[in-house]
């Protein structure tokens, strides 16, 4: 690698990423290289291209961005154990840099990134053989959608609602019935993004169409609610963000039932105290991610059982990433896009 640059994607702000070059760096006695295969590219990605920084992650003007890779490791400095030149592994970004801050910045639109200080099932995870690098690269959203579904305290037999069919909230749903949810729902306003978690066994609801009360009931049958008769759900999970989604769990949940916000644009919300009181609800928020997650979404990867590739609706090469970037902006076009390098 001594030599040459490495290609580098530099975010300049509102719709402005300088596609360029940079020294590839060299890894030090504790540390190693990576080369990434493909970096699916996240919403938040997305905010800070459309919207302008503070949008988002913590994405610096002017500095290398992307979170969401699965990395091949090209250098391995002398004292590092455990990891060698070759290993296919999924960089864990609150701790790839050494700084949690930088989350969302590790550099999964750059070619190569130097991971300092690596530990195996610490800075970096080794990926299976039986995962495709597409689906790999996936796995980083999958942990957020995983770690809502674990802050919901699912229980065997429950029944669940997931707003958002984006890939946090699919993979929120295929992690409640992983962890034994027996009935899940997802509902958004896209049909096209709908479509894909119909095809992975979910019911489904377009709630900007139809009336999502009434379809709840029909599958998943009654329960009581402060204010009569409502659906049947003991978990709701907001991976969407608008204000309308608390307002209508206030309204709809059932005596007892719970709600867990994963969307990060959430942003400030009235809260009826009083009716959460009486009805026993619980509102939890959930954030990021912790090792736990990471090794459920593995196993959930390898056991085959939901075809996760086929959320993956478009891939790039690398030099198309703007572009790319702006297709996953079209919800009802896309859902998940991928680069390729």
């Amino acid at each position: 690698m001594k030599g040459r640059n490495m290609r580098a994607a530099i975010y300049n702000g509102q719709k402005n990423i300088l596609m360029t070059e940079l020294e590839t760096p060299q890894a030090g006695d504790n540390d190693i290289v990576v080369r990434n295969l493909y970096s699916s590219i996240c919403g938040t990605d997305v905010a800070v291209y459309m919207h302008g920084p503070n949008t988002g992650h913590r994405v610096t003007v002017g500095g290398e961005f992307g979170h969401e890779m699965v990395s091949e490791v090209v250098q391995v400095g002398k004292n590092v154990k455990d990891i060698r030149v070759g290993d296919r592994v999924y960089p864990y970004p609150r701790l790839a840099k050494g700084d949690p801050k930088r989350a969302g910045t590790v550099g999964g639109f750059s070619e190569y990134v130097l991971i300092p200080n690596a530990r195996l099932n610490e800075q970096v995870y080794p990926v299976s053989d039986s995962i495709t690098s597409r689906v790999a690269s996936l796995i980083e959203p999958f942990t957020v959608g995983c770690r809502a579904a674990r802050r919901s305290m699912p229980g065997q037999g429950e029944k669940a609602i997931v707003f958002g069919a984006g890939t946090i909230g699919i993979a929120a749903a295929i992690a409640l019935k992983y962890f034994g949810c027996e009935k899940v729902m997802i509902c958004d306003h896209s049909d096209f993004r709908l479509e894909k978690a119909k095809k992975l066994g979910f019911a489904v609801c377009n709630n900007g169409k139809e009336n999502l009360k009434s379809q709840a009931v029909e599958y998943f049958g009654e329960a009581p609610s402060l204010k009569g008769m409502t659906a049947d759900v003991d978990i709701y999970i907001d991976a969407a963000g608008p204000e309308s989604i608390l307002e209508l769990y206030q309204e709809m949940g059932k005596i007892e039932s719970r709600m867990v916000v994963v969307a990060v644009l959430a942003g400030k919300r009235p809260v009826d105290i009083l009716s959460m009181t009486f009805a026993q609800h619980a509102l939890i928020g959930s954030g990021g991610y912790l090792p736990e997650d990471v090794r459920d979404v593995m196993k959930i990867m390898k056991s085959g059982t939901w075809d996760i590739e086929s959320i993956i609706t478009h891939e790039y090469p690398w030099e198309e990433l703007p572009q790319a970037i702006e297709k996953a902006e079209q919800v009802n076009e896309a859902l998940n896009v991928v680069i390729r390098f």
